[in-house]
């Protein structure tokens, strides 16, 4: 992967933090990678807002009694089919 220099600022407690944590010669990558699952959580994040209200109830209605029982039904509906 290519790489770019990036000059940023952070607080100087932090950054010995960091050094004490991961040493000098590890800010790099710890940074990427935190900046990477800091990245992921918030795309997840926006896509579950945008899918939020896309389930309706009315469309399933064989999951009123919730997904339990109607697992169990299944389940069941195959037992006897198969005797």
């Amino acid at each position: 992967m290519e790489s770019r220099r990036l000059h940023i600022a952070i607080p100087e407690e932090l950054a010995k933090e960091i050094d004490k944590t991961v040493g000098k010669r590890g800010r790099s990558q710890f940074l990427v990678e935190v900046a990477k699952r800091e990245l992921r959580r918030l795309q997840m994040l926006k896509t579950l807002g945008e899918a939020s209200g896309a389930w309706q109830d009315n469309n399933h209605p064989e999951l009123k009694a919730g997904a339990a029982a109607w697992v169990h039904k299944l389940r069941k509906s195959k037992e006897i089919r198969f005797k």
